[in-house]
């Protein structure tokens, strides 16, 4: 019973963080989460693929290109040649991208406001530290890993 409500609870707050975060970015920068989640990446992964993308945020290789390609059509992101590999490309964010991110970044702090609201220091690293523990567990076994 209380695993079933930790995952309710987990998937709720997940939810409800999300979606905040998802209409701020909307309103003030005209991306949605998802946007500046690929972003965020690609600004701290330099010379990042498609695959490391959809690695990282365990989906689909073909729904992360698609998304990459709205960034790219949006002059957000180039693909550029891998020169270690010619059948591949690069990923990089182009300068109107990285400001964007940095203002981004702004509000994305405004979500970790919330969550300090709700947390005291000790259970923010107690939760913190649970779920890294959690992911690494999943990771380490391929759980959740989209087949395609």
């Amino acid at each position: 019973m209380a695993t079933a409500t930790f995952f309710s609870d987990l998937v709720r707050c997940e939810t409800r963080l999300y979606n905040a975060l998802n209409d701020r970015l909307r309103r003030r920068h005209g991306i949605a989460a998802s946007q500046y989640e690929f972003l965020r990446y690609l600004r701290d992964h330099p010379d990042a693929r498609v695959g490391d993308l959809a690695g990282f945020f365990a989906i689909g290789v073909g729904a992360t290109s698609k998304g990459i390609d709205r960034l790219e059509g949006r002059g957000l992101v180039r693909r550029v040649p891998d020169p270690a590999d010619r059948r591949s490309s690069l990923l990089e964010l182009t300068d109107i991208a990285t400001q964007l991110v940095h203002e981004a970044d702004e509000t994305f702090e405004t979500i970790g406001a919330l969550i300090h609201a709700a947390l005291d220091p000790t259970q923010l690293h107690d939760a913190a530290q649970a779920l890294r523990q959690l992911l690494t567990a999943l990771e380490h076994d391929r759980i959740g890993t989209p087949a395609g």
